[in-house]
C-alpha cells in the first residue's frame, strides 16, 4: 500500500478505519468508479489465510445466501485484503440504537435472514463466532461476515484450530469444553442472539469469563417474553446444552418462517402445549446432565491439582527422612510409600479421589472433599494396646468456600458416648473406606454429638511451607523407632473448634 491506495484486481483508496474484526481492521474505501466499499486488511500471520479461503462464499455452488459478498480480493507483501460492499449498519448498531427489545416482526426477519445463511452453510462451513457485530445490513438483507475463525466442516484438523476463539456471550457449551464446533454451535449462537433481539438482554449475562462458562454450561435461561409460543419453544431448543438436541439449520429456518403465526385450533393449541411441556422436560434433563459433566470435569481438574500438590510435599518429606536415616527400609508402592526403622513404620498414602457420587447423606460435611490420603506412624502394639497414630489429609475447601488446599486433621471416639479405645489414637478416617464409607467422617464434622469427633484441628498443608508438619512426623517416627511413642495424654491435643466450616 502507498498513499492509502491498495491495488488488487481493482484500485481502492482507503479512508477512515471502521472497526476491527477477529484478525484485522476494516476501512472505508472508494473504488475507481467512485463507489463506496469496505476493505478488510488482514496482516499475514498464522491462521489469517482462513479469511482468504472464505473470501467469496457466494461463489460456492449451490449458492450461499445472506453472506457478505466479496467485490475484490488479493494480497500485498504483508497482508491479505478483502473488499466488500459498505454496510448500512451492523446488528449491534441497531441493538444499541434501540436499547431494548425489537418488534417481533423485525426480530423474526433478522433471525430468518441469519438462519437462511446457516442453512446454506450447513455441511460446508461453520462460522464459530456468530454475534451481532458480525451480522450486517446490506441491500435490505442481514448478512454474515467475519469468517476469520470459521472452518470448512470437512477440515477435521488444522495448524491453527482456534478452539478457544469466539465471543463469550455467544459461545456454545461445547466451545467451553474445547470440543469440535459444528453447525449446532452456530445455531446456539443464533439462539442467544434471538433471545437478545426479543428481550433486549442476554440469556446468560456473565459478567466475568468464569460466570459465562458456568451459565452456558449449566444455567437455565430466564423465561422468554415477547415471543409466540412457537418461537419461544424454538429459541429454547436452540439453547439446549447438548448440540445434538438443537434443531438443524434447515429445520430452524422452516420453523422460523411459521413462528409468527399465532392462529391455533383447539387441537393444535393442546398439541403445542404438550410439546412445550416436553421441551421443558428435555431442557431440565439437559441442564442436569450438563451440570453433572461440568462437576465431573471440575473435580477431575482439582483431583489432578491435589495429586501434584501432595506429591511435592510427600516427596520432599521422604527425601529428608532417607537423608537423615539412610539405613531405613524404604518401600514404594502404588498406594504410597513407607519407611521402616526398628519395627516402626512411617508413611504417606497416595491420594484417592472422592467422587461426586459418594453418598454422604445424611452426614454430608459443610465443605467439599476432593481427595483424601493418610499419614501414619505405626508399630506393633505395646503392653497397653497402643500401636501408633494416623492423621487424615483432605484436599478440600475446609476454611473458605472454593479455596482448595490440603488440610491435616485426625479423629477420636467421643468419650461422652462411651467411645472405644483403639490401637491408633488419634486415627484417620477415609471417606472412600470400602468398609466404613463416608459416614464416620460426616458424623465427626456434623453439628451434632455423635460417636466420632475431630481430634486434631484442620491445619493447612502448604507446599514449600511444611516444616512444622515434617518435623512433627519425623519426631513421632523417631519416638516410635525408640519405643517411646505413647498414647496422647489428652485429646483433642489442641483446640479444634472453628478450624473448619460448619453449615
Amino acid at each position: 500500500m502507498a498513499n492509502n491506495i491498495i491495488q488488487l484486481t481493482g484500485r481502492w483508496e482507503l479512508g477512515a478505519c471502521l472497526g476491527k474484526g477477529s484478525y484485522g481492521e476494516v476501512f472505508a474505501a472508494t473504488g475507481e468508479d467512485g463507489a463506496p466499499a469496505a476493505v478488510k486488511i488482514v496482516p499475514k500471520r498464522p491462521g489469517a489465510s482462513r479469511e482468504m479461503l472464505l473470501a467469496d462464499l457466494t461463489a460456492l455452488q449451490p449458492a450461499i445466501r445472506n453472506v457478505v459478498p466479496v467485490l475484490d480480493s488479493g494480497e500485498t507483501e504483508n497482508a491479505y485484503a478483502i473488499v466488500m460492499p459498505l454496510a448500512d449498519e451492523s446488528l449491534r448498531d441497531q441493538l444499541v440504537a434501540v436499547d431494548g427489545p425489537l418488534p417481533l416482526e423485525q426480530a423474526l426477519a433478522i433471525m430468518t435472514d441469519v438462519a437462511t445463511a446457516l442453512a446454506d452453510l450447513d455441511g460446508r462451513v461453520v462460522h464459530r463466532d456468530l454475534k451481532p457485530e458480525n451480522v450486517l445490513l446490506i441491500d435490505g438483507r442481514w448478512c454474515l461476515t467475519d469468517f476469520g475463525i470459521s472452518r470448512y466442516t470437512e477440515a477435521v484438523t488444522a495448524t491453527e484450530t482456534h478452539k478457544e476463539s469466539g465471543t463469550l456471550q455467544y459461545a456454545a457449551p461445547e466451545r467451553w469444553r474445547s470440543e469440535r464446533a459444528t453447525a449446532a454451535t452456530d445455531v446456539y449462537a443464533l439462539g442467544v442472539m434471538a433471545y437478545e433481539l426479543l428481550t433486549g438482554d442476554l440469556p446468560f449475562p456473565g459478567p466475568e469469563a468464569s460466570d459465562f462458562r458456568h451459565q452456558h454450561l449449566v444455567a437455565e435461561p430466564p423465561p422468554l417474553a415477547g415471543a409466540t409460543p412457537r418461537l419461544a419453544a424454538l429459541i429454547e431448543e436452540c439453547l439446549y446444552k447438548s448440540p445434538g438436541a438443537r434443531p438443524v439449520p434447515a429445520n430452524l429456518l422452516a420453523r422460523l418462517q411459521k413462528a409468527a403465526d399465532t392462529t391455533l385450533t383447539p387441537g393444535g393449541a393442546a398439541l403445542a402445549s404438550a410439546y412445550q411441556r416436553q421441551a421443558e422436560r428435555v431442557r431440565g434433563e439437559e441442564i442436569a446432565a450438563s451440570r453433572a459433566r461440568d462437576e465431573q470435569e471440575r473435580r477431575g481438574e482439582l483431583t489432578d491439582a491435589a495429586r501434584r500438590s501432595l506429591e511435592r510435599v510427600s516427596t520432599a518429606l521422604l527425601e529428608t527422612v532417607t537423608d537423615l536415616a539412610p539405613g531405613a527400609l524404604v518401600q514404594r508402592r502404588p498406594e504410597g510409600w513407607s519407611v521402616e526403622l526398628h519395627g516402626a513404620r512411617f508413611g504417606v498414602s497416595t491420594p484417592i479421589p472422592i467422587g461426586q457420587d459418594v453418598r454422604w447423606d445424611p452426614w454430608r460435611p459443610s465443605f467439599d472433599i476432593i481427595a483424601a490420603a493418610t499419614v501414619s506412624v505405626v508399630f506393633p502394639a505395646n503392653a497397653y494396646g497402643y500401636a501408633g497414630r494416623s492423621h487424615s489429609l483432605y484436599y478440600c475447601d475446609a476454611q473458605r468456600q472454593g479455596a482448595y488446599s490440603w488440610f491435616e486433621t485426625a479423629f477420636m471416639h467421643n468419650p461422652i458416648l462411651g467411645g472405644v479405645i483403639r490401637g491408633q489414637e488419634p486415627f484417620a478416617l477415609h471417606p472412600a473406606d470400602p468398609l466404613a464409607g463416608p459416614e464416620p467422617v460426616g458424623k465427626a464434622l456434623a453439628n451434632a454429638m455423635t460417636e466420632y469427633q475431630v481430634a486434631w484441628p484442620f491445619t493447612e498443608l502448604v507446599p514449600g511451607e511444611s516444616d512444622d508438619f515434617n518435623d512433627r512426623w519425623m519426631g513421632w517416627f523417631a519416638a516410635a523407632a525408640d519405643g517411646q511413642l505413647s498414647r496422647p495424654s489428652m485429646m483433642p491435643e489442641y483446640p479444634t473448634d472453628g478450624s473448619w466450616r460448619r453449615s
